[in-house]
């Protein structure tokens, strides 16, 4: 069937807007928005609606674009003071974890191949190459259910998760090109691989930190007259960073992960809220579109032939071989009760990643390729379905969620850093009236200005005189130095 061009904007317009209008629906019945994604893209697929999407090398190309977008929005959000204290598990866990998965999982798939009843007939390596693809949790999920859910977890956890999950990938890509080059040729030393992981993360790691440093400097250093510009000019420098990174012989997915930390955590940072909304508003886009374009690709009628060994491999990694991978990760970390070791090996999470990475081995023409992506495929949807669900529920039995923290409202108002101020609200009460109703009378600290007055969803701007009511909210500016707002309590 040939497409005109009216007809891709048309079809690409009805997929986007179906996917956000029946997350809505899924989010009310706590089925994990981009699973729906993936499904709404099977829907309208070969054996739905009948659009034909069979090329991997582009859906490939899709989620590597996607994925430096994801990585770099979720490094921008993680805040380094928080993961500092988790730095040491969360490297443990996206380096020794991913590699102990790969291991127990891979073996568990070349036993399951040599019984009779499993229906695939994998070789050793060709099941460690499963395992590989298999081996981190997915950042696009993580980060999206975390944040959608808006869990607040004890003991760091919710940090210590998105740092595993931002920077497991390069570990898994790693193992999963080192191993389809062992399969397609005589083989590979040990020392090469452990020469090509060495490479990948030291130039990537280094890579990502000085580039992320030179992005800083040339946001807050260049005028470009322009404030809508600044997101086009952080957007650009990402796909940079990742492009510079991998001719280099790095891991590109790491380098963008790491940049966008150094740029989310910038002392200073030239029209940050815009740049952040606009990275906010990127992420969910790509994500869309990378779920949707994985859910085209399948054919969902090839998987009722493996979904029976899918299932045990899925079983297996969720109740073993995650599990296991965590528990010996973590041993030499004892801050970590056995409730948060519990929680954190059930966000063993699968997603758009793994299938990414299935289509190397297609790509590359690796014998079982098909059988590799199929099974990824289905226990993506397994993971999202069965873990996806129920994290809120697993760390509410663990006694590890915790209420929120209440945002600060500042009514919608940005004051640009460099002022050195920081805008906080006050609700008055009875005792705050006490001195007197006008803000002349009121005992407000000094270096401290109220700009506006909220009072029953309408706004005024106050003068001296202004007559003030219980229940009226100020939003007050002082600068960092003064203690401000406390002192009017």
């Amino acid at each position: 069937m040939t497409f005109t061009p009216e007809g891709i904007i048309l079809i690409g317009a009805v997929l986007l807007f179906v996917s956000i209008i029946v997350s809505k629906a899924g989010f009310r019945f706590g089925v994990p928005t981009l699973l729906v994604f993936l499904m709404v893209g099977m829907a309208f697929g070969s054996d739905g609606l009948g659009l034909q999407f069979h090329n991997a090398a582009e859906a490939q190309f899709i989620g590597m674009i996607s994925l430096c977008v994801i990585l770099f929005s979720g490094g921008m959000d993680t805040n380094f003071k928080e993961i500092r204290p988790v730095l040491g598990p969360g490297i443990a866990l996206s380096t020794l974890g991913v590699l102990l998965t790969t291991l127990f999982t891979g073996v568990f798939i070349y036993g399951l191949s040599h019984v009779g009843f499993s229906g695939i007939g994998l070789p050793l390596m060709t099941s460690l190459l499963l395992a590989a693809t298999m081996s981190s949790t997915d950042s696009a999920s993580v980060f999206n259910i975390l944040r959608s859910q808006r869990m607040h977890l004890k003991h760091n956890l919710r940090p210590m998760l998105e740092l595993e999950s931002g920077s497991n990938d390069p570990m898994a890509y790693m193992l999963t090109i080192a191993l389809i080059q062992v399969i397609q040729t005589d083989g590979m030393s040990l020392w090469g691989i452990l020469g090509l992981l060495l490479v990948q993360f030291t130039v990537g790691g280094l890579g990502g930190y000085l580039l992320g440093r030179l992005m800083v400097r040339v946001i807050n250093r260049i005028n470009l007259n322009n404030s809508s510009l600044y997101p086009l000019l952080l957007l650009s420098g990402t796909f940079l960073i990742f492009t510079i990174v991998s001719l280099l012989k790095g891991n590109g997915y790491l380098a963008v992960y790491i940049a966008g930390m150094v740029v989310g955590n910038a002392h200073k940072l030239t029209n940050r809220r815009e740049m952040a909304s606009f990275m906010d508003g990127m992420t969910w886009l790509f994500q869309i579109v990378m779920f949707l374009s994985l859910g085209l690709l399948v054919n969902p009628h090839e998987m009722l032939d493996i979904a029976l060994p899918a299932i045990l491999i899925g079983v297996f990694m969720m109740v073993v071989s995650r599990p296991l991978s965590v528990f010996i990760s973590l041993l030499p970390f004892r801050g970590l009760g056995l409730s948060s070791r519990w929680f954190v090996s059930w966000v063993g999470l699968r997603g758009a990643v793994p299938i990414i990475f299935a289509t190397y081995p297609v790509v590359a023409e690796v014998e079982g390729a098909r059988v590799i992506f199929n099974i990824v495929f289905f226990i993506t949807i397994l993971s999202l379905v069965i873990q996806g669900s129920t994290i809120s529920t697993v760390a509410r039995r663990l006694h590890l969620d915790e209420p929120m923290p209440e945002e600060e409202d500042t009514f919608g108002i940005e004051i640009p850093e460099e002022v050195g101020t920081k805008m906080r609200t006050i609700t008055l009460t009875t005792d705050l009236l006490a001195d007197g109703d006008t803000l002349r009378t009121m005992n407000l600290p000094q270096g401290t200005l109220v700009m506006l007055v909220r009072r029953e969803g309408e706004y005024i701007v106050p003068n001296g005189s202004l007559q003030l009511f219980e229940g009226d909210e100020l939003l007050v500016i002082s600068g960092k130095t003064t203690d401000g707002p406390e002192k009017v309590e």
